[in-house]
């Protein structure tokens, strides 16, 4: 069977003030979404999506749901509008949360309520300040993972987001990933630069954050998906909620293989990516990795009427 259309779902990086409130000031159908969410969560998430403050949306614990919020109810207006024939799905990290949401495995306030605490416990797994990332512009996989390896002098360093071509994350120890900067600066590498984050994530050092969730999603009430989701840890299309809850919880420590998972969607005859949620950033990835393919973005009141339009 060929797949033509995928629908994608940013994570971390997408955030910002203001993202969703045009959508739930025109359609009723988005304002629910948040609504269910906000009372799931006991404090209004929507008013930090739209007002702010910046600081509070960077917080893990924040974020998470705040970027899950906005791609679920962007999708629940696609979804009132006749807009979402789609033949497979995929998020980038916490993206699989809103790709799972829109497939009919977890309500959007069952998965708020999760990514909440997957966002607390990755904040606690590590003190802040003690862990970090960096992205490498230029090298290869296997390039970044010999520069990790010389940098680790038995700390943890190690591939995070494999998210284009020579566009590679690391993460880990601050000192081990400042080291990594070091060796891939003398290695001649294009472009080595610390990333803003509140926590290391995609590496060894969540590991405790695993634990905590692993209960969490033992008892999440997961349904099987309508549609086949191309996940992050294996890159390869699964659908029943036994294999979704093993691949969240593997997701946490392990590298998001976005590359791929992208050329896997391809390989099955995906033409066009729709990304739905704040921000572009898997627009520029996907563009990166494949030029070819037909890209949308759908994130504010006037991507949506194009996009249901036919202009998408």
């Amino acid at each position: 069977m060929e797949h033509n259309t995928a629908f994608v779902f940013p994570g971390q990086g997408s955030q910002y003030a203001g993202m969703g409130r045009d959508v739930a000031e025109k359609y009723p159908a988005a304002r629910r979404v948040f609504e269910e969410i906000d009372e799931a969560l006991g404090f209004p998430l929507s008013k930090v999506c739209f007002e702010g403050p910046e600081e509070q949306l960077r917080l893990t614990a924040i974020t998470q749901p705040a970027i899950l919020a906005v791609s679920a109810a962007i999708h629940e207006v696609l979804e009132d509008l006749g807009a979402t024939r789609r033949d497979l799905v995929a998020g980038h990290s916490l993206g699989e949360y809103s790709a799972i949401v829109s497939d009919g495995g977890l309500t959007p306030a069952e998965a708020a309520k999760i990514v909440h605490l997957r966002g607390k416990f990755m904040q606690e797994a590590v003190p802040v300040g003690t862990g970090a990332m960096a992205a490498l512009i230029g090298p290869t996989v296997d390039e970044v993972r010999a520069i990790c390896e010389e940098a680790a002098r038995g700390e943890v360093v190690s591939v995070a987001n494999i998210n284009a071509p020579g566009q590679t994350v690391i993460a880990g120890t601050k000192a081990a990933v400042d080291r990594a900067i070091d060796v891939a600066k003398k290695r001649g590498v294009r472009r080595a630069l610390p990333i803003p984050v509140s926590a290391p994530f995609h590496c060894a050092l969540m590991k405790p954050a695993e634990e905590k969730l692993r209960p969490v999603l033992e008892h999440a009430p997961l349904k099987d998906l309508w549609i086949a989701l191309v996940s992050n840890v294996d890159a390869s299309p699964i659908g029943t909620a036994t294999a979704v809850r093993n691949a969240l919880v593997r997701q946490v420590v392990s590298p998001v293989r976005w590359v791929e998972g992208v050329q896997k969607m391809i390989s099955m005859g995906v033409r066009h990516f729709v990304e739905v949620g704040p921000g572009n950033v898997l627009t520029g990835l996907i563009k990166r990795i494949d030029s070819s393919v037909q890209l949308t973005n759908v994130s504010d009141v006037k991507s949506i009427e194009a996009f249901v339009a036919g202009k998408g």
